[in-house]
This record gives C-alpha cells, structure tokens and sequence, in this order.
C-alpha cells in the first residue's frame, strides 16, 4: 500500500508576515496578533502549520485596497529594528515577548474603532492602561467645556471601557459592558409602592442613576455631579444615543406598550389577585403577557420578567430605567413602562406620551 505524501509547508515569507501583523494592528485584533507569535503559528518557521491553508485566510486582508490603517501599521512592521525584533521572536521557541510599537497602535485603533475592551487588554499589558483612562478623560472634561458633547460623552464611554475589574478570576479582565445583570440589581427590589421604583425617581436622581448605570462606573459618573443639570440631561441624551443607534425603536414600542395598557385600564387585576387564566376569561381582557412582549417587540415562549428585562438591558440599556416590575395575578410577574410625567428626561429621550396613557 502507497505511503500518503506528507503536504510541504509554503515558510512565510517576510511579506506576508509583515502583511500578517498589519492587518491584526490595522483592525485592532489583539487576539489574532498574540495567535501569530504562539508556538503553532503558521508564521513559525517549525510549526506545521501552513499560512497558504483557507482556515487562516483571516490573518490576511479581504480586501484588494488596503485602509490606510493597514499602511500605516504596515510601515511601522516594516521598520528594521522592529521586524529585526518579530524575526527572533518567531525564531525562538518560549514565552513570546510582543513588540511595543506595533502593540501600542493596535490599542489605539481598538479604540478607533470601538473595541475598548481588546483597548483596555493591550494597555494593560503595556502598563499604561490607567494613563490612557485619565488621559480620557481629562479630554472628555474639556470637550464638555467647550460645549462639545459628542466628544465629551465618547471620552467617557472610552474610559468606561477601559475599566479593569480586579476581582476577576483568576485574573483581572475588562470590566465589560454587562447592561443585563446591571439591570437586574437595579431592579432586584420588588416595589412596594408605585413610586418605588427607578421609573419614577424624581429629575435629579434619576439622571444620577441612569449615569451610573449606563457608564458602568460610579467613579465617573460621580464627576458629572457638579456639572449644571442641563449639561448632565444633554450629556445623557448623547449617551443613550451613542450606545443605543437604535433607541428610537424602543420608543415606538414603549408608546404602543402603553398604549395597549390604556386601551386594557381596568381590566388588568392588580388588587386581590386571581391567577392569569381568570384575567384573560373575558373576551375584553388583555392577556398581560402581551406587555412585555411588546415593549421587546417579540415574545419570549415561556419567557419570565427578568427574562424580558435582560433581552430589553442587552438590546436598548436605558430602556430599564423606565420599567417597572408588576404582579397581575397570584402566579404571574410582568415589567410594565413607567415614566414621571414632566420629567426632563422622559421629554429628553422622546419617551413623553399623553398623561393618561401611562
């Protein structure tokens, strides 16, 4: 039986090794440019590995035209003393010591590019992670001094995703952007009265809390305390905005979710509670499961309050901070849109409807 010819390895050249890391920096991709100096790179001389195999077309750039990122990071590869440097560590098998430069503008254009997390990683490994923030911020203050808001509010949304949590296990990590559990904590207390809930704090505390939740760090939001009340209403506009390009669809659906419950007003039992079968008997009752399902705009089979509140914190964050959790019946727990009417913030983010419609 004929022995099965071993594939020969294509050795990558220096041009496509150069062309390899441009495009990780160019694209911020700390992950891929720590994958091209690991043991099994196909970049290494000895790994068996082949950069000529389709499953590692990623390294290399899908485009014919190169941005001019990629030929920016292209020629700082290019450097002598810096391809000197990826040629011993390609070389030399052991822990692989990355270059500063190239490292240093792969962070820069995470940050470009809105990758704040991979950002915080590539700072942090080179230890100036904690600058850059303060740098951020510094900037964002001063943009908001010169009445640039938009930014203003990205140098602080820079700097919340900079952010390191220490607590990690079984190493420090990014404190990514976690909206979902956030909102649950914030709703994780049942209200006891209407005006319990967050929905309804008045003007100043709510945009307190929705700063806190929103920028995921006290530490920052707490420095917009001493800023006019009009600034912090319109720096919280251009937040919502930013993180959420798609905020104006929430709003449809809290407009139609609270127009259905006005359509409902009476027929929701919210005093002795029956159980849910016994509030949709009659054929003018609403089924309140309709309500989360349209503030969502789908309905989750099965799905319980803080499932919806969960899918709604991942889809639209601030939508949470104008919900409210509801028991209809003895055995069912909704969320239900809640807005103080007058409040600057409810006429801010578009969310004001007719008094007797929510």
């Amino acid at each position: 039986m004929a022995k099965t010819a071993t594939p020969t390895k294509t050795l990558a050249d220096e041009a496509t090794i150069n062309t390899c890391l441009a495009h990780t920096i160019a694209e911020g991709d700390l992950v891929n440019f720590r994958f091209c100096f690991l043991s099994y790179s196909p970049l290494r001389a000895y790994s068996s590995e082949d950069i000529q195999n389709p499953r590692y077309s990623y390294l290399l750039p899908r485009d014919d035209t190169p941005s001019s990122r990629h030929a920016t990071a292209l020629a700082l590869v290019q450097q002598p003393a810096i391809q000197a440097h990826v040629k011993t560590q390609l070389e030399t098998p052991g822990a692989m010591q990355l270059p500063w430069e190239p490292l240093l503008m792969l962070a820069d254009n995470a940050v470009a590019l809105g990758k704040y997390t991979t950002a915080a990683q590539a700072y942090e490994q080179l230890r100036i992670r904690e600058k850059m923030r303060t740098l951020f911020i510094d900037q964002a203050d001063a943009a908001l001094d010169q009445g640039d808001l938009e930014r203003g509010v990205l140098g602080y949304r820079i700097a919340s995703g900079l952010t390191y949590d220490y607590s990690a296990f079984p190493e420090p990590l990014p404190a990514a952007p976690n909206y979902a559990s956030k909102a649950l904590i914030l709703h994780a207390v049942y209200p006891q009265k209407v005006e319990d809930c967050v929905a309804l704090l008045p003007q100043d505390n709510h945009i307190r809390v929705a700063l806190e939740y929103l920028l995921l760090d006290g530490s920052l939001s707490a420095r917009l305390e001493d800023k006019p009340l009009d600034l912090r209403l319109k720096f919280l506009k251009t937040l919502v905005n930013q993180i959420d390009p798609h905020w104006a669809t929430f709003v449809d659906h809290f407009k139609e979710t609270c127009t259905l419950v006005q359509a409902s007003e009476g027929k929701l039992q919210t005093g002795e509670k029956p159980s849910v079968e016994e509030i949709t008997t009659h054929d003018d009752a609403l089924d309140p499961k309709r309500i989360p399902a349209t503030l969502l705009g789908r309905e989750i089979p099965g799905g319980d309050w803080w499932q919806y509140l969960k899918e709604l914190a991942y889809s639209h964050p601030a939508s949470v901070l104008f919900l409210t959790r509801q028991m209809v019946s003895k055995d069912l727990e909704i969320i239900m849109p809640r807005l103080l009417h007058g409040s600057a913030v409810v006429e801010a983010l578009d969310l004001n409807i007719p008094e007797e419609t929510a």
